[in-house]
């Protein structure tokens, strides 16, 4: 698909940025087979296409497999990401697990799903990386999903706690890399509208209107309106923690902390 020059440059701008996320963290090593999770979201997308532009410039040798997830939501277009994967020549897998149904018999209606259909998600995407030897599992998470994040763990868990661009698994067995971590959103929307991808929207939980995420989302675009550039800074506040200036004596040994005794006055 031929780019205009404005999507180009667009192209170049977020693929600067992910490179500087993957070199910032140490992301990829010569010889990493990296497992690309791909729901058929705007976010998956752009970072299966950033990976595929790294992998042809990068100096260091990897290999990609495009991983979905087929979750058996009703009126899930099965053919749409096979078609779109052969086209690009592209290596990969689906998996059809009938998650749907679990959470919809488990979560009573109404309820949020997120928390369970995650969980579900994760365990299944960990098993099969495991089944093919990856060494890396790649999300498509972005700068504004770090920055909401942070506001629900402290809004709803009163925990000072978001999505880091690395990190180790529980089990100690995967390595889940964030390469989008430096990217805005509405960068990645207006090059996903540029490239036309064809978008699958999630029917499961993307339909939940009241979902705290969503809430969240709506007072930073407010904030980000209201102040440009506003989102931006929170991230990078993430990135720059003192935490002596904090008040988790966990981080800082405040005990530790004395005066020296002034003499008094003549």
């Amino acid at each position: 698909m031929q780019l205009s020059k404005t999507a180009k440059r667009l192209q170049a701008q977020i693929r600067g940025r992910v490179g500087k996320a993957i070199h910032d963290y140490d992301m990829i090593q010569s010889g990493d087979r990296i497992m690309v999770c791909l729901s058929g979201g705007k976010d998956s997308y752009a970072l299966l296409d950033m990976l595929l532009s790294l992998q042809r410039r990068a100096p260091v040798e990897f290999e990609l497999l495009a991983v979905n997830l087929d979750q058996k939501q009703p009126g899930f277009p099965e053919h749409v990401l096979p078609e779109y994967l052969q086209a690009l020549d592209v290596p990969y897998r689906i998996i059809s697990e009938d998650t749907y149904s679990i959470v919809k018999r488990v979560i009573p209606e109404g309820a949020t799903m997120c928390g369970l259909c995650s969980r579900l998600r994760r365990g299944i995407l960990y098993r099969v990386a495991a089944e093919e030897g990856m060494t890396k599992i790649a999300l498509g998470h972005h700068r504004d999903d770090i920055v909401e994040t942070l506001f629900l763990n402290m809004f709803h868990g009163g925990r000072l706690k978001s999505m880091p661009p690395k990190l180790l698994s529980d089990n100690g067995q995967h390595v889940v890399i964030r390469p989008l971590a430096y990217v805005g959103e509405a960068e990645i929307a207006r090059y996903a509208r540029a490239r036309r991808y064809p978008i699958i929207p999630c029917t499961l939980c993307g339909s939940q209107d009241n979902l705290a995420r969503q809430r969240i989302k709506s007072m930073l675009t407010d904030w980000e309106t209201e102040d440009p550039g506003r989102i931006d800074r929170l991230f990078r506040s993430v990135c720059n923690v003192d935490p002596s200036q904090l008040a988790d004596p966990r981080l800082f040994d405040f005990s530790k902390l004395r005066g020296v005794a002034q003499k008094p006055a003549a």
